[in-house]
């Protein structure tokens, strides 16, 4: 398959400056989630310093994806829940719940959404008093893929061959289609001390796969270290990325014309189709 082209841009999620109206068909991101600390740096640089401020902060990107979404379009956020204690409370802060409003309130129409639950090395893992009730709690193994859609059903024309060659396998659906996904491990969440908050390629390559088609533009405006755009990328779409982090954007575009350059030649006795395995992404850095 012929990958398709790689664009990067330098800036802000929240205005995506240099993206038309109506011209991505597909938008797969995983934001910085609120109320983790390790993105507490990044939030007040942007203003906000508490769940609602930064729940507006993202509220502005998802405002700007259904600016750039073609009609049927649509919007898959990978976003986890908080668990942190504020003036002495140890609570869980709904971060799925808030995206859900700030989408809805955006104008996009929310479907079924999917859980990835990660599987660990430790399934006896708890929060709290262990074995006495009633003050321990839920452990939290699992983050959301939320799903929206700009608008009505997307439209073909009968025949469409894109669609066509993009179909996948009944097993594929079968599997994919399925709102629990536990058979995707995490990755890691930084790469050379910058943070990333990285998820593993299988994620994104299956919402390539179940949302787009052939020739379609992939955004992720929060592109990171660009797993989403090389996923995107390798599956035959145009990949476009908006980053903000200045390192970030240049290892990007080095990336993207390695990415770009000719494969080169290979032996008779050398594998075919063989590739090295795509960069972990990252979002909101």
């Amino acid at each position: 398959m012929e990958r398709g082209e790689v664009t990067i841009i330098a800036g802000d999620a929240r205005e995506l400056r240099g993206v038309g109206d109506a011209s991505v068909e597909l938008v797969v991101t995983s934001p910085p989630y609120p109320m983790i600390a390790r993105w507490d740096a990044l939030f007040r640089e942007l203003g906000a310093v508490d769940f609602d401020g930064m729940h507006r902060v993202l509220g502005d990107a998802w405002r700007a994806c259904h600016r750039v979404l073609v009609p049927g379009g649509l919007l898959a956020i990978n976003i986890g829940d908080a668990l942190r204690s504020l003036d002495g409370e140890f609570r869980l802060w709904p971060n799925h719940a808030r995206v859900v409003l700030e989408c809805e309130g955006s104008g996009f129409r929310s479907l079924p959404y999917l859980l990835w639950k990660k599987p660990t090395n430790r399934p006896n893992a708890f929060l709290g008093s262990g074995f006495l009730p009633p003050n321990a709690y839920v452990t939290v193994d699992c983050e959301f893929v939320l799903l929206f859609r700009k608008g009505p059903l997307r439209a073909f024309p009968r025949g469409d061959h894109r669609r066509s060659a993009s179909r996948y396998t009944r097993a594929e659906r079968d599997r994919w289609f399925s709102q629990v996904w536990g058979d995707v491990r995490g990755a890691r969440q930084d790469e050379d001390g910058r943070r990333t908050a990285a998820f593993p390629p299988a994620i994104p390559e299956r919402l390539v796969r179940m949302f787009s088609v052939l020739g379609d533009t992939v955004l992720d405006p929060f592109a990171g270290t660009g797993t989403t755009l090389w996923a995107a990328s390798g599956l035959g779409r145009r990949a476009l990325g908006v980053e903000r982090d200045p390192v970030l954007v240049e290892r990007l575009r080095e990336r993207a014309r390695s990415w770009a350059a000719p494969e080169p030649r290979r032996s008779a006795g050398q594998v075919r189709g063989a590739r090295s395995p795509p960069a972990r992404r990252g979002g909101g850095s």
